[in-house]
């Protein structure tokens, strides 16, 4: 990285490539996915779109760098008050919110007439909480009432609470929450306990699912999750899975190419929940291999930090931020490439998003934040040795 940008972005220079190069991806991606809801919205004219993806982009970058600003202190104290703000918006979202395919996840901001889900807020605050929660009580982390309950209580809520309208979301929230405790030394046989019980609940919720005549969103896990099983059965699903496969293939090694890709015009959501196909299709299996390798090398450098931290909420923090962005963005590919059925993830700042963007942004700034602060305790512990050595002399 250039000593100019090293003066104002602070922290993993690693980091912030990815971040760059997350960008210059979704930049690509969006501007050729978006050219068929062009011509059906816009009169053909695709730059409203990529100039609008370009404003969140830019205001997401704006974000993560403001935030990597802030000590990550700040944000132990901050998790408290947001966890309670996010659990009454995630009823009210639950019970009066925006309706799509049947899933009530979106608010509306009173005046502003913008939309956000109320999710992509919960999903953070949770990993913050959780960071907290899990620094302040090592001391009586093996035990239940003091160490096991205050942590599992606030997940189970979240997550209760968005598994309705987005089960995929609080799936991915919970696995990560478990990971956490897991790193965090909670007790092995408490975790089991609760994944157990929690796997059974999912099971025959899907169970029941499958065998009601149910519509809304119980209709929508049924069909989604025969669609996958019998996959010669004609549905949205199956054909949201065909049209990514026939892209994922004539992409073939090397793509097509920016901007030539064909299956744009068939796919549903090509920008946001099947942009990974449209990159195999014109950047082929080099150019998913590198997005691939982008996200796994966030995780890696989450787990660099970790080794670096001194304390222990900013390794908390960082990698339960790190794990729940890689988790969804593998959940997002996973769907593309037909492994796990269709999800409605996006593509952690890949995809065309709005709000969820931001939020994304301020995971990512948190992360750095972490880092800069780990890098200024070093130079500071330096100059420190330095000048007690020359006291000395």
């Amino acid at each position: 990285m250039p000593e100019r940008l090293k003066k104002y972005l602070k922290g993993d220079p690693v980091l912030w490539g990815v971040v760059i190069a997350l960008m210059v991806f979704s930049m690509l991606a969006v501007f050729s996915s978006t050219k068929t809801l062009a011509y059906q919205y816009r009169g053909g004219n695709s730059l409203y779109y990529w100039f609008r993806h370009a404003f969140f982009l830019f205001f997401g970058f704006i974000t993560i760098y403001f935030v990597h600003r802030i000590h990550y202190r700040y944000f132990s104290k901050l998790s408290q008050l947001l966890l309670y703000l996010s659990v009454p918006l995630l009823a009210v979202t639950l019970l009066f919110g925006a309706t799509i395919n049947q899933a009530s996840r979106w608010l509306e901001v009173p005046g502003l007439g913008v939309t956000f889900q109320t999710s992509d807020l919960a999903k953070v605050v949770l990993i913050m909480f959780l960071a907290r929660m899990l620094s302040l009580r090592q001391e009586t982390i093996k035990t239940y009432r003091q160490g096991f309950l205050p942590l599992v209580v606030p997940v189970l809520v979240v997550c209760s609470l968005i598994m309705p309208a987005n089960l995929s979301t609080a799936v991915i929230l919970f696995v990560v929450s478990l990971v956490l405790m897991f790193i965090g030394r909670v007790r092995f046989v408490y975790i089991l306990g609760l994944s157990g019980l929690s796997a059974g609940i999912v099971v025959v919720l899907v169970l029941f699912a499958l065998n009601s005549d149910w519509e809304g969103r119980w209709g929508t896990w049924r069909n989604r999750v025969v669609n996958f099983i019998e996959t010669d059965d004609v549905g949205d699903e199956n054909y949201q899975a065909d049209q990514s496969k026939i892209a994922i293939v004539t992409g073939g090694f090397f793509g097509k190419g920016p901007g030539n890709s064909m299956q744009r015009d068939f796919l549903p959501h090509p920008y946001s929940d099947f942009i990974f196909a449209i990159i195999l299709e014109e950047y082929g299996f080099w150019g998913g291999m590198l997005v691939i390798f982008l996200y796994l090398y966030l995780l890696y450098r989450a787990g660099v930090i970790v080794g670096q931290s001194t304390r222990t909420f900013q390794a908390f923090l960082a990698f339960g931020l790190a794990l729940m962005l890689v988790m969804q963005a593998l959940v997002n590919m996973a769907v593309a490439v037909g492994l796990v059925p269709v999800t409605g993830q996006p593509l952690p700042l890949i995809s065309m998003g709005g709000t969820s963007m931001l939020f994304t942004a301020a995971a990512f700034g948190m992360i750095l934040s972490v880092s800069r602060c780990i890098d200024e305790d070093k130079k500071l512990k330096a100059q420190t040795v330095t000048e007690t050595t020359d006291e000395k002399q």
